[in-house]
């Protein structure tokens, strides 16, 4: 593949080769400024001032170009209009037809500027990656700080099309009416569902998508499983072969154990403390007994996402037989008055966690055209089953023996669960599929090839506009400093595009926008993890509350989860930047924090769910909207593999609850009067440690 200046040259529209950037003028500057400094120690700022102001002129050049060609193609849709009407009241079919015609072509003239604005924009993101690489400075984010937030930006102009959005809408709306004046009059803003199925129109949309990630509920719900790359969602309708690795019920069957995972996972969360009581522990040992469960789940995510390269259905089997024994000795422990039991039980359910194979197998397995909607079910399976854990328990309020055996609060979650991992293994079984493999058994070139094998899907995640401007992935490579290799780290080459195959490779891909990412997962996850784990403690310290009143709250925090992101993912993310919610979700974090703690010796039930709401609520606004940043700032090298991005984004999110698991039952030592605020503090500073990493990275997330 060639690199990034011969492909300019190539697919350059030849009338406007004198609007492009000079892509080839500044790489070659980029070379000098490199020398000079070797030679004789040229004057930074001086180099900064003379690249901005070269940078300054050629995106000027290329903005002033777009408006003219926007103006001439809005002249054009004017002229058509005044020719409409008159057509129209002739009711001549082949007049019709002829304007729909001309309506289309300045579609095609459009579609033509969208790749003038794409092609540009690549360049301006491609060389000021290289200024920072060869240069040794975050020139990068010097220049766009200075340039895409100031009122006269014309970074602003390249990477958000508003001029471009209206024309895309005049087109739709004529061709719309053009169609419907030959059946009914429905409006395209009073019916936004029944969009113009105009091929023209649909590659126009496609391409302003690609150029301003512009997203929806689906899309949202995609990131937020950090499932589908951000190139499958340009073109989520474009076909993709069944090659033999999909089957519906395998990808039932994935979702299901993600629903009873979830389940799992939070239905001792309101018990778990009565529970500790009764075997002669403390209360705040449910702390220990929820975080159990994480502390193996950060060992099992990575041998499963490992077996996942070779087999889904081993994997799949282990993990039901380690929850099903999990769950039985979890429930067992009661009669046999052992807490070291009930904490094995909890070990074997962690390390069932088979999260990392239900997100490899819609990966990996489920064609692109239904992707969207798989990952959108496993989002949906996980928020699903967190609402319904405790209110499963609060169900569970009943008391009986059969012979030796106790069935009460405390050991009916274990037989219910050990119960419905025991028919979930049969029907798994049963039912599943097992992918079909290539032959020699290589996974990751498969899931590789399988990524390219349609149009759209041929480069890597690095070299397409649906990533951010300011990439600033340091990736390794093996460019020589010399000028035919210059453009090497552009060139698509098998090594750029192979998984990374250790934890120490992955860690080295870790830019400082992905690390502030992961640290932003990292603080929700703590602070969400330390509000639901210590909810049952804290209620019933405070306010009394009952199992009942416990399992209600914690479910109908749970079902806020889909609401909220179907508000974020269907409007928010139209009206703001990702980034500007990224912080303004943080911020709201913050307030819930310090919302929720105890200032005066009265503590009250408002001031406890005001708070648990804002902090819930705002921490799924900021999930959604990490994982989609991180989906987009991650280097493409860590979108397959074992060790990539959702690994990465499960082991930050466990060893957060984990940590905040061991807080809660190491502040009990402090007595439970202390507990609320003791733990509190953790997350306030990690908090603000996140909001301030942001404010670092906020420029690289553009």
């Amino acid at each position: 593949m060639v690199n990034f200046g011969k492909k300019l040259k190539a697919e350059q529209v030849e009338e406007w080769k004198a609007y492009y950037i000079n892509y080839k003028l500044m790489k070659k500057k980029v070379k000098q400024y490199v020398q000079q400094n070797r030679i004789n120690g040229k004057d930074r700022q001086q180099v900064l001032k003379e690249f901005s102001r070269m940078l300054d002129d050629e995106i000027e050049k290329v903005v002033l170009f777009i408006l003219e060609e926007q103006g001439r193609l809005a002249s054009q849709i004017q002229e058509l209009e005044s020719q409409r009407d008159a057509i129209l009241e002739t009711s001549d079919v082949s007049e019709v037809s002829k304007l729909k015609e001309s309506y289309r072509e300045v579609g095609r003239d459009l579609l033509k500027l969208l790749r003038f604005v794409d092609m540009n924009a690549t360049g301006i993101r491609k060389i000021l990656k290289k200024f920072d690489k060869r240069f040794r400075y975050k020139f990068t984010d010097y220049y766009v700080g200075t340039r895409s937030n100031h009122p006269y930006s014309q970074l602003q102009q390249v990477f958000k099309q508003v001029g471009i959005g209206a024309v895309v809408g005049a087109l739709s709306r004529n061709l719309a009416f053009l169609q419907d004046h030959e059946g009914s009059y429905l409006s395209i803003y009073d019916h936004p569902t029944a969009l113009v199925k105009d091929p023209v129109i649909e590659q126009i949309n496609a391409s302003v998508s690609k150029l301003t990630h512009s997203t929806n509920f689906l899309e949202f719900l995609g990131h937020h499983a950090l499932i589908v790359p951000e190139d499958a969602i340009i073109c989520p309708t474009e076909d993709q072969p069944d090659d033999g690795t999909y089957c519906f019920m395998s990808l039932l069957l994935n979702l299901v154990n993600t629903f009873l995972y979830m389940v799992n996972t939070y239905i001792i969360v309101p018990t778990a403390d009565d529970y500790s009581v009764s075997l002669g522990a403390a209360a705040t040992v449910c702390g220990i007994i929820i975080g159990s469960m994480a502390v193996a789940q950060v060992f099992s995510s990575v041998y499963f996402s490992a077996w996942s390269n070779k087999s889904y259905f081993r994997p799949l089997v282990f993990s039901s037989i380690m929850l099903f024994m999990g769950n039985l000795l979890y429930a067992l422990a009661y009669d046999l008055n052992s807490l070291s039991l009930l904490l094995f039980g909890r070990l074997l359910c962690g390390l069932g966690s088979a999260r990392a194979v239900n997100r490899r197998y819609i990966s990996d397995c489920v064609p692109l055209k239904i992707r969207l909607q798989a990952s959108a079910g496993f989002v949906s399976a996980s928020a699903l089953g967190m609402a319904c854990g405790p209110a499963l328990a609060g169900l569970l309020q009943i008391k009986f023996k059969i012979y030796s055996l106790t069935f009460n609060q405390n050991t009916l979650p274990g037989w219910i669960m050990a119960v419905g991992w025991l028919l979930y293994l049969i029907w798994l079984w049963i039912s599943f599929r097992e992918p079909a493999r290539d032959n020699q058994g290589d996974h990751d070139n498969a899931s590789q090839n399988n990524s390219t094998s349609h149009e759209g899907h041929s480069t890597d995640i690095e070299n397409g506009l649906n990533q951010p401007l300011l990439l600033d992935a340091k990736e390794r490579d093996d460019e020589e400093d010399i000028e035919e290799c210059d453009d090497s780290e552009e060139a698509s080459s098998k090594d750029s595009r192979k998984p990374v195959s250790s934890i120490g490779e992955a860690y080295r891909l870790l830019t400082p926008s992905v690390k502030a990412q992961l640290l932003i997962y990292f603080m929700l996850k703590y602070a969400m993890e330390i509000l639901l784990s210590e909810s049952s403690v804290v209620t019933t310290y405070y306010f009394k509350w009952s199992t009942s009143t416990v399992a209600l709250f914690l479910a109908i925090l749970g079902l806020t989860v889909l609401p909220v992101n179907a508000i974020v993912g269907s409007y928010l993310t139209r009206l703001f930047e990702d980034r500007q919610i990224l912080l303004g979700s943080e911020i709201l974090v913050l307030i819930g924090i310090l919302l929720s703690f105890k200032f005066t010796s009265h503590y009250s039930v408002p001031q406890y769910i005001t708070s648990a709401l804002i902090t819930f609520v705002a921490a799924e606004v900021l999930e959604g909207v990490n994982l989609s940043l991180l989906s987009r700032v991650m280097s493409s090298r860590l979108a397959r593999g074992t060790f990539n991005g959702g690994l990465l984004s499960t082991e930050a999110g466990t060893l957060a609850r984990v940590v905040a698991d061991a807080t809660i039952t190491l502040a009990g030592y402090l007595g439970q009067s202390l507990l609320l605020n003791v733990t509190l503090l953790p997350s306030l500073f990690i908090c603000i440690v996140s909001i301030i990493a942001t404010l670092c990275t906020f420029n690289t997330l553009y």
